[in-house]
């Protein structure tokens, strides 16, 4: 079966990042079909609304702790939130440009998808007193969301895990778990495995920006 055995040997460097919340994710990873994702560096940065200043150095210094370079790079793969408008327009932009400049494929995935793993339910903070949510099954497949609400709305299903600081609103205990580079592979593995199933990158802004252009003024007619 010559097709599974060259599948098999199909090894490639992916480049990880996600900007969806205050806490900056970009890794290295090699990746197998079939196999679980080997982290060769990653680094976390709380870069708060940072991103855009913090977002292509950390991608050096990872490369650079792995021994890597751009040219080794075989995939990227960025997350796609929910989360504010400007942050995920940096990682999504960034993501897309790599990958185009160097003709390779681009995955994008759910942020929320790679934080935890099985049977949970996933909360991060999505200001405006709301969070971003989504509720997953045993076997890791996401069953509702994602979607932002107030805690006050929500009776998440345990066990809940993401930003622990809403523990008291939710009513429940919240487990601390941010994204990681092995989330964000596993999630993006169907597509890295079929790159031409990959979706168009699309970010969950799940709602409009803060800021927003201001309305047109009225011309005044002159006598």
């Amino acid at each position: 079966m010559p097709e599974q055995r060259q599948l098999l040997w199909f090894v490639v460097l992916v480049l990880a990042l996600d900007t969806a919340t205050p806490t900056l994710v970009v890794g290295l990873a090699r990746w197998a079909p079939g196999a679980a994702a080997e982290v060769l560096a990653e680094r976390s940065v709380a870069s708060g609304n940072r991103h855009a200043e913090l977002l292509t150095p950390t991608i050096r210094a990872v490369l650079a702790g792995a021994g890597a370079a751009m040219a080794d790079l075989g995939a990227v793969v960025t997350g796609l939130g929910p989360g504010p408008y400007t942050g995920l327009r940096v990682g999504v932009v960034t993501a897309a440009t790599l990958a185009d400049a160097r003709g390779l494929p681009v995955v994008g995935v759910c942020s929320l998808d790679a934080i935890g793993a099985g049977l949970r339910t996933v909360v991060t903070d999505a200001r405006r007193k709301e969070v971003y949510w989504a509720r997953y099954g045993a076997d890791g497949i996401r069953l509702a969301g994602p979607a932002v609400d107030r805690p006050a709305d929500l009776s998440p299903t345990p066990p809940v895990v993401g930003d622990a600081a809403f523990g008291a609103r939710l009513g429940v205990e919240v487990a601390p778990a941010e994204v990681t580079t092995a989330g964000l592979l596993r999630a993006a593995a169907p597509q890295l495995a079929d790159p031409a199933s990959a979706a168009p990158l699309v970010p969950l802004y799940l709602r409009r920006p803060d800021a927003v252009p201001p309305p047109l003024r009225k011309a005044v007619s002159q006598p």
